[in-house]
């Protein structure tokens, strides 16, 4: 094959199970609100099984309900037969996956589920199979054929199944109002995750890190507790630890760069009066817009009380992945 002819079917391809994507939208009826509000109402996980790729295809939909609010799990049905099919509960939902809807594992398993009562929802492209009829609700994920020439290899089936358990899980999702914060908590580690949960408190420099100075000390003094914490900037307070004033080590160069020498002169002669602060209770994300509004790249962090408690620096937020 030359360079042209691939192009043709990768397109060929992608075209095909882009048809069947759009066939089986025009398909979903009512029955598929039926499935949605039985998982919506279920007290215990949505269990996903299949074998061979739609065992595959199970265990991504798993985890993308999992991720999403919908507590499931992917059970082997093989292995469910020699023991793990003590994890399922009657509290549980079970979706079984099968394109032919004769998967021999498949239907070994099915009557030991129904055996407990416990409903199940028929992922299969043959509406007329065995498990279909046999299930308590049915999916048509079927396809006129697969995206290969001998229409062996699982393609455009296996493509509808999974764009079918996404779409589930997006519409139990809004039925159940799920937001960002509730994603966050679930992707704690994620960018998402991080811009929605990681506060200033967090990430800040506190206690000794903390870079203070009275306003009446000099700039020499300043100088040495700047280096000290390596925060970028001294942080003038009062006795009772609120925020007088900051100097930053840009304002610093700017200083020395003038003809009289600064050292022995006090830190309130200098310092930027009323700078730019964040609460520590605030998120870090707010932190950022704010140097970012501001051209700034450090904040004092005070508490509820209006009392220094800390200092961010941008590096850091850099450090975190939110900059």
């Amino acid at each position: 094959m030359n360079a042209e002819e691939i192009v043709d079917v990768v397109r060929e391809v992608l075209r095909w199970e882009s048809q069947c994507l759009e066939s089986t939208a025009v398909r979903v009826d009512a029955s598929i609100a039926k499935v949605v509000d039985l998982l919506r109402s279920c007290r215990g996980r949505v269990v996903l099984t299949g074998m061979g790729k739609m065992g595959h295809i199970a265990n991504k939909a798993a985890a993308t309900f999992s991720s999403t609010g919908t507590p499931a799990f992917c059970l082997h049905p093989g292995e469910a037969l020699h023991g793990d099919l003590g994890m399922v509960t009657k509290d549980d939902v079970v979706i079984a996956m099968s394109n032919s809807g004769e998967t021999a594992e498949i239907l070994e398993l099915l009557p030991h589920i129904l055996r407990q009562g416990i409903p199940v929802v028929a992922l299969t492209g043959r509406p007329d199979s065995t498990l279909a009829c046999r299930s308590t609700h049915v999916i048509d994920v079927s396809v006129l054929r697969e995206a290969d020439e001998i229409a062996s290899a699982p393609t455009a089936s296996t493509t509808v199944s999974i764009a079918m358990c996404d779409a589930l899980a997006v519409a139990l999702m809004k039925a159940r109002g799920f937001t960002k914060d509730q994603f966050a908590i679930f992707h704690p580690s994620g960018h998402l995750g991080k811009k929605m949960l990681t506060t200033v408190g967090d990430v800040m420099h506190s206690g000794d890190r903390v870079p203070k100075s009275k306003p009446t000390a000099s700039i020499r003094e300043a100088i040495l507790e700047m280096s000290r914490c390596g925060l970028g900037c001294v942080i003038a307070v009062n006795e009772q630890s609120g925020l007088m004033g900051i100097l930053t080590d840009g304002d610093l160069r700017r200083l020395l760069a003038r003809d009289h020498n600064p050292l022995s002169d006090r830190l309130d002669d200098h310092m930027i009066q009323n700078p730019k602060s964040i609460r520590k209770d605030l998120l870090a994300v707010e932190a950022l817009r704010e140097m970012e509004q501001h051209a700034i790249t450090v904040l004092p962090v005070l508490d509820d009380e209006g009392k220094v408690v800390g200092g961010l620096h941008l590096h850091t937020l850099i450090q975190i992945g939110l900059a």
